[in-house]
């Protein structure tokens, strides 16, 4: 068992898992506690939707890099892992931004949808905020996939089966949230998670610099800069489990060391740094009752 596949899909999976999770059973709780509780079921519509545009993406994504010929299939892995983390740093950032804040951006979107745009406006609205965190959910486990079965014959497989069991957990912790569970500190949550997924980020950034010195894009700083084989191997379950998670290599090119080093002197300090939450508007007056229609 690839230990550290399954275990980067599951931290990835969570992670992303709880934030889909916590935004839906916030707009669930907000529409049962102002009486709208019967409209649930286009909340369920726009989920079910983006969850299944996810899995299309990244399933397209995937299958696409593995029907492509050397060196063609190294420049695409590279460039699909440097876009996965490029998109989760992005991510991580603005929920660390808004963080203070979702609850009561949603509470209002949700009023303006059933004030404005109708009761599928409500689909809409689970759709949107459903699908940002699919498709990077979708592309980020394409990257750790692609990155994982370099590595392993099993690893694109344990990384998707350690990302459902990540779901499955998610999805527990969100009926937690809709239940009114205050068990999970969700600031220190986020914030360890968020620190596991830049250090996994890291990794896939190590991988894709590999890869396009594999493909001969990038041709500076390619001589290896150390070879510690003899100490910690790729081979072993540790040195396994870290190249999984962390993208460790034993003897790393100049140029992939620089990068993963650059990444993380860079994105931890400004991730780790304190951040004030933004003013918001207060949602309008709440709606209690909407007459059927849309």
């Amino acid at each position: 068992m690839d230990l550290g596949s399954f275990t980067s899909g599951l931290l990835t999976g969570l992670r992303e898992g709880v934030e889909a999770a916590l935004i839906v059973s916030i707009v669930l709780a907000y529409l049962v506690r102002t009486g709208n509780g019967r409209y649930v079921g286009r909340i369920w519509v726009g989920v079910g939707a983006a969850i299944a545009m996810s899995v299309v993406l990244g399933m397209a994504v995937f299958l696409t890099v593995g029907a492509l010929q050397e060196p063609y299939e190294q420049i695409f892995e590279g460039m699909t892992m440097l876009l996965a983390a490029t998109v989760v740093t992005w991510m991580l950032f603005w929920m660390r931004r808004q963080a203070s804040n979702v609850g009561v951006e949603l509470r209002s979107a949700v009023d303006r949808a059933l004030t404005e745009g109708g009761l599928w406006g409500l689909t809409i609205l689970a759709f949107v905020a459903v699908i940002r965190e699919g498709i990077e959910t979708a592309l980020f486990l394409v990257g750790q996939a692609n990155a994982a079965r370099l590595g392993s014959d099993t690893g694109a497989l344990m990384v998707l089966l350690g990302a459902v069991a990540g779901l499955a957990i998610a999805a527990g912790l969100g009926y937690g949230f809709y239940q009114g569970s205050r068990r999970i500190n969700l600031s220190s949550f986020f914030r360890w998670t968020g620190i596991a997924l830049i250090f996994i980020a890291a990794g896939l950034v190590s991988h894709a610099v590999h890869e396009l010195v594999e493909a001969g894009v990038i041709t500076v700083g390619t001589a290896t800069l150390f070879d510690v084989g003899g100490i910690l191997s790729e081979d072993g379950l540790v040195g396994m489990l870290l190249r999984a998670l962390f993208g460790y290599t034993s003897a790393p090119e100049i140029v992939t060391f620089v990068a993963w080093a650059a990444y993380l002197a860079i994105v931890l300090p400004l991730y780790l740094r304190p951040v004030k939450a933004r003013p918001v508007q207060p949602a309008g007056e709440r709606v209690t009752e909407v007459a059927p229609g849309a």
